[in-house]
């Protein structure tokens, strides 16, 4: 019986590491598939690597399907000013 249960963990256990790890690629695929879109230089996990204006700062972000960096502010002009130069492809990259 415990063997049984032994057994049943493992699997349970691979099965839940397998299903991370496909949405872990899944999620660097859509990733790295809009960063191309938008013509941007990409890190390891298919991230757009851009500069950005309001922190002045390299980093990795992820795009939303309209090729909108993850840590826009809408309100802020950086930002705003950030997602017009990647409309027009000057955004400045690394």
């Amino acid at each position: 019986m415990a063997e049984d249960d032994h057994l049943t963990n493992l699997v349970r256990s691979t099965l839940r590491s397998a299903g991370r790890q496909l949405a872990e690629a899944r999620q660097a695929y859509d990733d790295a598939k809009r960063s191309a879109q938008e013509d941007l230089p990409v890190d390891e996990q298919g991230q757009a690597r851009i500069v950005c204006r309001r922190h002045a700062e390299r980093r990795t972000v992820r795009l939303d399907e309209e090729g909108r960096p993850h840590c826009l502010d809408a309100d802020h002009p950086d930002c705003q000013g950030c997602i017009e130069d990647i409309a027009d492809g000057t955004v400045e990259t690394w």
